[in-house]
């Protein structure tokens, strides 16, 4: 009898951030944390104070940000970080510039970490307080705490990134670029009871992460729940998606209930017609924001991570999932994707789509085509 995989998952910030402190707090030689937001809000000075006093035992701790997620983030509170001995890289800083619009729509959107190379953290959860928006209920998102191989991949990835970073910015003192570096094992397929770490990049992996959904979605036999808080995806999703529908299989959508960001939100509901049309479910999540970059197909295949399914995940930022095989997992994720369906979110009615303003209609086009447009520039020009 095969061993359970070492894999826990966590629901929210509020089980996330509490995991990671005391992870930090334990490490005994090395952390890595990867984030695209890191807010000067209470979470954020909890996991900065945890970060400095690792830094001050003695530990090499390496905290990687995004510089436009993380534009807000104090620079007073970043000399603090790096008097305390916190190895500190920004990647692409100085945002507002020419090359915005051009490599700089290129964000770090990763949310890992790394503890001694043993344990690690892989999610879609940002440094950010979970009731920021004074909800009554947190905000809506999952990560996992692994260990086992997939640990290497992960500690890989993160190494990587920052010797890349360092050399760019000619920051070259701290953790160099060590011999026994690999490229993670995203093009192995993955084995029964296993996960894996999948990169999307403008390099190597730019379409890894979308064809790992396109191939569970394909060859999908029972059901099909995807939650994703930004949901926009290509043709080549949509008609996987379509298909599945068509052929039987039970397809639920867990979508963002409220506006957040108004173009990408009203482009996506330019979708909803048709997937409605073709027999899929649409639920929209209400009591939080809905952050959550997750799915099950059928009765082993999950995934996790930082990857929406819109243009900026999909083709643009630098992402990271894990990829699961394993039933028991499976079951867990399904179990808490069916209570947000069922306890927590409003079914889209066919009647009721169908007879939305025209005003409406206009607008969720309008912002498809902004969406769109924006993509298209993007992607071109690189």
């Amino acid at each position: 009898m095969s061993e359970p995989l070492p894999i826990k998952l966590l629901r929210c910030g509020v089980e996330f951030f509490p995991a990671l402190i005391d992870a930090i707090s334990q490490a005994k030689h090395e952390i890595f944390l990867e984030t695209y937001i890191f807010q000067n809000d209470i979470v954020g000075h909890a996991i900065a104070t945890a970060l400095e006093e690792a830094a001050q035992r003695g530990i090499a701790t390496h905290l990687m940000i995004d510089g436009f997620g993380s534009k807000e983030y104090p620079e007073s509170r970043l000399a603090s970080l790096r008097k305390s001995g916190v190895q500190i890289r920004i990647y692409r800083p100085g945002f507002l510039n020419f090359r915005f619009l051009g490599t700089g729509i290129r964000r770090l959107h990763r949310k890992l970490a790394v503890i001694d190379r043993q344990l690690v953290f892989v999610g879609g959860i940002n440094i950010l307080d979970d009731f920021v928006d004074a909800n009554p209920a947190p905000r809506y998102d999952f990560a996992v705490a692994i260990g086992g191989t997939v640990a290497a991949d992960v500690h890989d990835a993160v190494a990587r990134l920052w010797w890349l970073v360092s050399w760019s910015q000619f920051k070259r003192r701290g953790t160099g670029r060590s011999d026994r570096l690999r490229v993670p094992s995203s093009n192995d397929g993955p084995l029964p009871g296993s996960a894996r770490l999948i990169l999307r990049d403008n390099l190597r992996h730019r379409r890894a992460i979308e064809s790992e959904y396109l191939k569970a979605i394909r060859s999908a036999t029972d059901r099909i729940i995807i939650a994703n808080a930004y949901f926009l995806p290509g043709r080549k999703l949509l008609r996987a998606l379509l298909g599945a529908a068509a052929r039987g299989v039970s397809v639920d959508l867990i979508l963002q209930g409220r506006v957040e960001y108004f173009i990408q939100h009203f482009a996506s509901q330019h979708l909803y017609r048709n997937l409605i049309g073709a027999g899929i479910n649409i639920h929209l999540y209400k009591p939080a924001h809905m952050h959550a970059k997750v799915a099950v197909i059928d009765s082993d295949w999950a995934t996790i991570g930082s990857s929406n399914l819109d243009p900026f995940s999909l083709q643009l930022a630098r992402e990271a999932n894990i990829f699961v095989l394993d039933a028991s997992f499976t079951k867990l994720l399904a179990n808490e994707l069916l209570s947000a369906i069922q306890l927590d979110s409003d079914k889209i009615g066919v009647e009721n789509w169908h007879c939305i303003p025209r005003y409406r209609t206009l607008l969720m086009r309008l912002c498809y085509g902004i969406v769109r447009f924006t993509q298209h520039f993007a992607t071109r020009r690189h």
